[in-house]
């Protein structure tokens, strides 16, 4: 019987299937590693994208809750400030008549003298939302430069005694009258500051601000209360064209944000603002 000859790999061979074998694995990972990058790229941005339109949403809900005209940015365009509605009416201007007695009845606003009440047209209808002692009645909101609700020329402090049919306030006599015998309530101011003086990108951030006291002259942001609406913020810019009485005001914003692996993002949103008193 003639014994079975049992042969292995030459060198050669061997040599040839790693060689081979790499060009292979080179190729594979090559198609992989492509889609694979392409994929977290993506996701990265998806992120980003994902914050900056957050963080738009947030800005422009309180935009369009702002008191009209009321909307103030800072020369560099870093800093947005607004005073936040918390409801609104019409004021009595001139007394009721009953039909059958001939008698007038009714509260109205008096612009000719100091007053300190009035009834509200129909009902308020989140009375509930007004913190009274604290939030303010605002007649008449012209400009955020002359007589406004900032140097509570047209303001003043709601009374523990209102009601949602009848509003007292601190004694005013408010230099304008609305056309529209409209009154604005509010609470606080809001600020939104872009801050991106920090060395690492997690750390430059746009914060809002909310429950300081109303001021004179647009102030710095306060040391305490802030918020963080996005963070690897690279760069912002707030604008504002007041419009006119025919047109709405018009904000724009722009956002760019950066990662540590440098994928950026960049978005523009224009919001219309309702500058009629």
């Amino acid at each position: 019987m003639v014994p079975k000859v049992q042969r292995g790999f030459t060198l050669i061979e061997m040599i040839i299937v790693i060689v081979v074998g790499g060009i292979i694995a080179a190729m594979t990972a090559s198609i992989l590693t492509l889609p694979i990058n392409a994929y977290i790229d993506s996701s990265r941005r998806a992120t980003l994208t994902d914050v900056a339109e957050s963080s738009l949403r947030r800005l422009q809900r309180d935009i369009r809750r702002a008191l009209p005209n009321s909307i103030r940015i800072s020369s560099d365009g870093q800093t947005l400030e607004l005073l936040h509605l918390v409801d609104g009416g019409r004021y009595r201007a001139k007394l009721a008549i009953d039909a059958s007695t001939g008698l007038s009845s009714g509260d109205i606003l008096d612009f000719t003298a100091s007053d300190a009440s009035f009834d509200v047209l129909g009902t308020l209808q989140n009375f509930g939302n007004i913190t009274t002692g604290s939030d303010r009645i605002v007649i008449y909101p012209v400009d955020a430069s002359g007589a406004n609700a900032y140097t509570a020329s047209n303001s003043s402090v709601i009374a523990n005694t209102s009601t949602a049919d009848n509003l007292d306030f601190n004694a005013i006599q408010f230099p304008l009258a609305s056309p529209q015998q409209r009154f604005f309530v509010i609470d606080t101011p809001v600020t939104y500051r872009c801050d991106t003086s920090a060395a690492a990108r997690q750390d430059r951030v746009l914060l809002r601000y909310q429950g300081y006291a109303i001021q004179t002259t647009q102030p710095e942001p306060p040391a305490s209360g802030d918020a963080i609406q996005a963070n690897f913020l690279s760069s912002c810019q707030f604008s504002y064209n007041s419009g006119s009485s025919s047109r709405a005001g018009l904000i724009t914003i722009e956002l760019t944000l950066t990662d540590d692996k440098n994928e950026s993002v960049r978005l523009v949103h224009q919001v219309h603002v309702d500058n009629q008193p």
